[in-house]
């Protein structure tokens, strides 16, 4: 049942997939030159076809020729889409994994300290609403360097909801668990590590796939802002070109790695789930 399910779903998948690129196919306008062009109009640029939104076959095009080579490097400004996505890929998880290793424990300490949760709610109230980017001026003005301060907005934007999900799931457990292993007598590091840690482990899963996430969303953004390599400034410098086949297809990259970076933390995810 659940396998004929899943591919009737893949064939409106399909289905949905194809109406849309026929009804965006036909709606693109075509460029064309009507009639003949006089001297002045040639000297002003009118033979240059106008900006507009392309067609998919010329995004596939587009793709085509990207994939093909995806990791040239030609110079500052002309890099391959594989180079450009593994740039960002190194900011995004240098930062979510410096944030997960300081977020975790102190979402453990969180969650099985009531006193140190009264103690630090308040700053993580005040902390957790503030944009990324809004971090980014100060970073650059204390690091000095765009692609730490980079890593830098990816740290503070990933911490939160591995704070919080981590703290909710630690103090979540059951309670008759935690006191077997003070009948047996465990101390706090290892009933932290052999009972705490496996009961919330589906919870913790849960908060750093939505930091991933989150990550993601805002490395495309800080490489606006700092420039240099990065999807992010592959975007922005392909706009500056009036080159919008590149733009769109820069777009679908970053929403299909995003789609892998999710599915690997749901399989990771699923990997920790228990029933009782």
């Amino acid at each position: 049942m659940l396998a004929s399910l899943n591919a009737r779903a893949l064939v409106l998948s399909l289905v949905l997939l194809a109406v849309f690129l026929g009804l965006w196919e036909a709606a693109s306008p075509k460029q064309n030159l009507s009639g003949e062009l006089t001297e002045y109009e040639l000297l002003m640029g009118g033979a240059e076809p106008k900006a507009a939104v392309p067609p998919p076959s010329a995004v596939i095009g587009k793709a085509w020729e990207e994939l093909s080579n995806p990791f040239y490097d030609a110079g500052p400004n002309d890099k391959g889409i594989g180079i450009q996505i593994g740039y960002s890929l190194y900011r995004v998880l240098t930062g979510y994994f410096l944030a997960a290793a300081l977020a975790i424990p102190i979402g453990f300490l969180i969650g099985m300290s009531p006193l140190m949760y009264k103690a630090l709610d308040p700053f993580i109230q005040v902390l957790r609403p503030i944009s990324p980017l809004a971090w980014m001026p100060l970073a650059l003005f204390v690091i000095q360097d765009s692609q730490a301060s980079a890593i830098f907005v990816i740290f503070i934007c990933s911490i939160w909801p591995m704070l919080i999900n981590t703290a909710f799931g630690v103090a979540g457990v059951r309670k008759d668990w935690v006191n077997v292993a003070r009948t047996h007598e465990l101390g706090a590091l290892k009933t932290a590590w052999i009972v705490i840690l496996p009961a919330a482990a589906p919870t913790i899963l849960t908060g750093m796939r939505i930091s991933i996430g989150i990550a993601w969303l805002v490395i495309v953004a800080a490489e606006m802002l700092v420039g240099g390599t990065g999807i992010g400034y592959y975007v922005w410098n392909e706009w500056n070109n009036l080159d919008l086949t590149s733009v769109v297809f820069s777009i679908l990259m970053i929403g299909l790695v995003g789609m892998l970076l999710d599915t690997a933390f749901a399989y990771c995810a699923r990997l920790v789930q228990y029933q009782e």
